[in-house]
């Protein structure tokens, strides 16, 4: 009877998990046909800068990462397990995404050089970081399908519940880069823009402080959900990760974009399109 419990609770999770995923999916295709209008108007005639080739990457590359997932998760089979391919298209949409926020941050900074090559390094060890517990992760998967071919002798349990312990510790690193970022943004509208009196600076901070905080509650929830919660719950939240990220990240150049459209239209002196964030001296107001 305990048996047959069990393997009840395991169905319902399996199929818990591909409603997320098509559900994610589904958000991240509604969200495309409705923001299909600001593309065109802030992005596409644009020079493919740093910004507009990681916008792309992020806008459109999850739609392939997405829909591989939740074929494989939902059509082939409850557990087929995440191909390199699919870990590769998530892991670069996710770092396209990442460089729009730091190119926010930058540009609230005043275009900071020094601001932009240490979020640079720190990104570039976060990633290494996480690229190395991916890696064990991928390591123990491989030798647990091994382990199911007769070819090894450890227990199967053992490495699945490591692997998904080594995605929380990937989420992980991605969550403290995130709350890296939601911090400096705080600091400096508190320290250069506390006196600020333009409506368009507070807006674009709250719009930016919002969305990164939306994608901090989700990578959060991935972190949780892979460190303490049964082995079936991992990877539910794999495909909204990249989903919000892909989303968030996009309305955020949208949001920066026309924010520099209506100063410019005031005749403010303050340019972001091409994100350089100049804002007048609090002196000579």
């Amino acid at each position: 009877m305990a048996i047959g419990f069990t393997a009840i609770s395991q169905w319902q999770t399996q199929k818990t998990l591909r409603y997320f995923n098509v559900a994610g999916l589904a958000v991240l295709i509604f969200d495309y046909c409705i923001t299909f209008e600001s593309e065109t108007r802030w992005v596409w005639g644009r020079k493919w800068d740093t910004t507009r080739i990681a916008f792309t990457i992020s806008r459109y590359l999850p739609f392939v990462g997405a829909g591989m997932t939740t074929y494989g998760k939902s059509i082939l089979s409850s557990e087929t397990s995440t191909g390199l391919a699919e870990n590769v298209l998530h892991f670069l949409s996710i770092v396209a995404a990442e460089v729009l926020l730091i190119i926010r941050t930058y540009a609230f900074w005043k275009c900071s050089k020094r601001l932009l090559v240490g979020l640079t390094v720190y990104g570039i060890v976060t990633i290494a970081g996480a690229l190395t517990a991916n890696l064990d992760g991928n390591i123990l998967v491989s030798r647990r399908e091994a382990l199911f071919r007769g070819t090894a002798t450890e227990t199967a349990g053992y490495y699945e519940a490591t692997s998904s312990r080594n995605s929380a510790l990937v989420y992980a690193f991605l969550l403290a880069y995130e709350l890296v970022l939601l911090c400096l943004m705080v600091y400096m509208k508190y320290h250069d823009y506390r006196n600020y009196s333009s409506s368009i600076v507070t807006t674009v901070y709250r719009g930016a402080v919002g969305y990164i905080m939306c994608i901090i509650a989700v990578t959060m929830a991935n972190v949780i959900i892979d460190a303490h919660f049964p082995i079936q719950c991992s990877n539910m939240l794999d495909v909204p990760q990249l989903v919000i990220h892909s989303i968030l990240a996009s309305r955020i150049l949208f949001d920066l974009r026309e924010s520099d459209q209506r100063a410019n239209d005031a005749s403010m002196p303050m340019v972001m399109s091409s994100l350089h964030f100049k804002p007048r001296s609090i002196e000579n107001d």
